[in-house]
């Protein structure tokens, strides 16, 4: 039966179909990826094991990153230090994940870590009680395209290593901006 209604459909159809198949595969290969890197969602420097908040310089100021130099975001909708962002909204935007032992290098502050638990019972972390995020459409290091989108009804931003939001124009950035190795201020959040 699923053959006949596939026959039906346009060229275009079915290519565009194939398209989104092959994006959803994609992302959930992405999502279910158990390696370290950024793919994963997690935050981690490279076999690392832990997930690391750190800073790197931009035309903003500083701002906060991952170990692997990823740019991380808050939304303003979200409250109380939890996520309203989740299906869709959480594939276009993953949540950093809290990985071993939470730590902060360069100018990041490991009092301003936190993490709570998720509905799927994943640890989200927060910084200042921002829960924290990757964009999708940000494809790897020194990255910020998702910079003061307005994407799922609110802004995004960057943010800065005192906890504020970053709403300068920033696109990219350079990694490194105080150290990328995870310093001694190692904080354990959410149970990790």
């Amino acid at each position: 039966m699923t053959s006949s209604v596939v026959k039906r459909m346009s060229p275009a159809a079915r290519l565009a179909t194939g398209v989104g198949g092959a994006a959803a595969v994609a992302i959930l290969a992405a999502a279910c990826s158990s390696g370290s890197g950024t793919s994963s969602g997690t935050g981690t420097a490279a076999g690392s094991g832990s997930t690391v908040i750190t800073t790197a310089s931009s035309s903003g100021g500083m701002i906060l990153t991952d170990g692997s130099g990823r740019a991380v975001y808050l939304w303003v909708v979200d409250k109380n230090g939890k996520s309203v962002c989740s299906g869709a909204c959480a594939g276009a935007w993953p949540p950093v994940l809290a990985s071993g032992t939470v730590t902060t290098s360069g100018g990041a502050k490991s009092s301003d870590l936190g993490s709570f638990t998720r509905s799927d019972g994943s640890k989200q972390v927060t910084y200042d009680g921002h829960p924290l995020y990757y964009y999708a459409g940000d494809s790897g290091a020194g990255m910020a395209s998702g910079q003061g989108s307005d994407s799922f009804g609110a802004k995004w931003w960057l943010v800065s290593p005192g906890g504020s939001d970053v709403t300068a124009s920033v696109t990219s950035f350079t990694t490194g901006g105080g150290g990328s190795a995870p310093t001694t201020k190692g904080a354990v959040v959410g149970g990790y």
